[in-house]
């Protein structure tokens, strides 16, 4: 099965654990790979707004040989790119007014993605303000949703796939205050048939809980896990019984 249908399978609700290459060591990888098999994670995301070292390959390779669970490159930039993963969430920030982020990195990653024969899963990458400044925006340069623009939301996820982009990613960022709030989720998800994705802020099981129960099909936890990852099978409980 491909990694689109896994991901696009609405049998029940996914639980992403997102792993920035920068941050963790080595043992701290594989001691996170062996909590995730134990709690049933779906899928891992890999990648981060900023990468200061050469770690990508090496997170990517040691995930996969302790673990089957499926590795997608969540990438923050167009040098993100690795051989080894399963899959590639080719980010469209739709959201935003800068055309490199729409287009023009994309254009730098193809070559080499086609080259590689990755997955490639189009995705339309959506910011939601999360209350603060988030590593994103900022290197993205482009200003998030209002975090009570549902209607904003709403038809830019719409477009997203009208343009025939395969999943839409709702994001209020890394660290944020505030998770993309319950109503919009709710909302977005009714007015498009792809599936969602919805991270940033989700630093507790009762928010994930949350937006899986307002309609998110993929919850996508990271910067909660970094510190402490004791709660780990509590996330993917709350997430796979919504």
């Amino acid at each position: 099965m491909s990694v689109y249908n896994r991901l696009s399978d609405t049998s029940k609700k996914k639980f992403v654990v997102l792993i920035d290459p920068d941050k963790p060591t080595d043992e701290q990888i594989v001691e996170i790979v062996k909590k995730s098999v134990n709690a049933g994670v779906d899928f891992f995301f890999v990648g981060g707004s900023l990468l200061t070292t050469d770690s990508l390959d090496n997170c990517i390779k040691l995930i996969k040989k302790h673990c089957d669970i499926p590795v997608l490159i969540f990438p923050g930039n167009s040098l993100q790119i690795s051989k080894w993963c399963d899959g590639f969430l080719l980010l469209s920030l739709i959201s935003g007014r800068n055309a490199e982020m729409l287009i023009g990195r994309h254009v730098i990653s193809a070559p080499y993605l086609k080259l590689y024969g990755n997955e490639i899963i189009p995705t339309g990458y959506m910011l939601v303000d999360g209350g603060k400044q988030t590593s994103v925006s900022y290197m993205s340069n482009t200003t998030p949703i209002p975090h009570d623009k549902d209607d904003i939301a709403m038809c830019t996820a719409l477009a997203g796939e009208m343009l025939g982009l395969k999943i839409i990613y709702l994001d209020a960022g890394s660290g944020a205050v505030n998770p993309v709030s319950p109503d919009m989720i709710s909302k977005v998800k009714q007015t498009i048939e792809i599936p969602l994705i919805v991270g940033g802020g989700i630093n507790t099981p009762e928010k994930a809980a949350a937006a899986a129960k307002a309609g998110a099909d993929i919850i996508v936890v990271g910067n909660a896990l970094e510190k402490s990852n004791d709660k780990l099978q509590e996330f993917a409980d709350a997430v796979h019984n919504s």
